[in-house]
């Protein structure tokens, strides 16, 4: 239905949005409603045009639950919206998260059509491949915003309406990288990522009696083309094939651990070995071997 008359409608709408060059696309009916809250619990997906965004979006889709999808490539998220649209309600909402106005903007767009966001997933993400000199202030800025400072703020801003609701789920896509001691190269990427777990863990403390689950999800090396756009695809194809893992099943670990209240999930066995031999063996060995193998997936010139 459109905002403005309530008239259910089964076409495709077309709408100019009031936030710059943002608009939203809706796709099926609005008119959803669930008796705990009175409206359908969405789930807002950012990151969605590509790799574990696309997987996420196709498994709540194939789990009934309404979508709202955001991401830079607008073009992407309409051939997504018209593949799912026959499966589940889905609105598109393009947006570019380094803008600081966007999560603000993203937030009112879902006021206005009167979408309950029962479900965030943290999905949007890259990596800014060299040593942190390598790239002026304004690429690492915008890193932040994407990764830490929109985040935050957009779980500041759909967090009350979940408590509120006494129902909401929050999946923020960490990383093995976050688990493991650091190496040169990508130098925000891993510190980045262990600030998304601790935040996650200490959200997930704060919600855990208010009917919220938090859960820091934390793939390893996963087919997308997340090593296209930073550059390293040709370092890391090199790498053998059991560290590797499709995005399909890390959406359905990450969308069945939030379901369970899980806090910090690895998506498979050999990051679970990673993981724990990182946090056991002593700290000077544990840093030396990830020194010695990290140019197999970090670019540090």
């Amino acid at each position: 239905m459109t905002a403005a008359s309530g008239q259910t409608v089964q076409r495709v709408t077309r709408q100019i949005g009031v936030y710059g060059k943002m608009g939203f696309l809706r796709i099926g009916p609005l008119n959803v409603t669930e008796p705990t809250t009175d409206r359908k619990p969405h789930a807002l997906i950012t990151g969605a045009s590509a790799g574990i965004g696309t997987a996420l979006a196709r498994e709540y889709a194939r789990r009934g639950v309404p979508l709202v999808l955001t991401a830079r490539r607008a073009d992407r998220l309409q051939s997504l919206a018209d593949e799912l649209s026959a499966q589940v309600a889905v609105t598109v909402l393009p947006a570019d998260l380094a803008d600081p106005a966007a999560p603000k903007a993203l937030f009112d767009q879902c006021q206005n059509l009167g979408l309950f966001i029962g479900t965030l997933v943290n999905n949007a993400g890259y990596g800014v491949p060299g040593r942190y000199l390598s790239s002026d202030w304004e690429t690492h800025r915008d890193f932040l915003q994407v990764m830490q400072t929109g985040v935050a703020e957009l779980c500041h801003r759909f967090l009350p309406a979940m408590e509120s609701a006494g129902y909401g789920r929050i999946l923020n896509i960490a990383s093995l990288a976050g688990l493991v001691p650091a190496s040169a190269g990508h130098t925000l990427y891993g510190a980045n990522k262990v600030w998304l777990i601790r935040f996650s863990e200490c959200l997930a403390l704060e919600c855990r009696d208010r009917g919220v689950n938090v859960t820091a999800l934390c793939p390893g090396f996963t087919w997308s083309e997340f090593h296209d756009v930073n550059g390293m695809r040709g370092n890391v194809s090199k790498l053998p094939g059991y560290l590797w893992q499709d995005a399909e099943s890390v959406a359905r670990v990450g969308i069945d651990a939030v379901e369970a209240g899980r806090t910090v999930v690895l998506t498979k066995g050999i990051n679970k070995v990673i993981a724990g031999l990182s946090k056991y063996l002593p700290a000077p060995l544990a840093r030396a071997i990830v020194s010695s193998k990290s140019k197999d997936f970090r670019d540090a010139d």
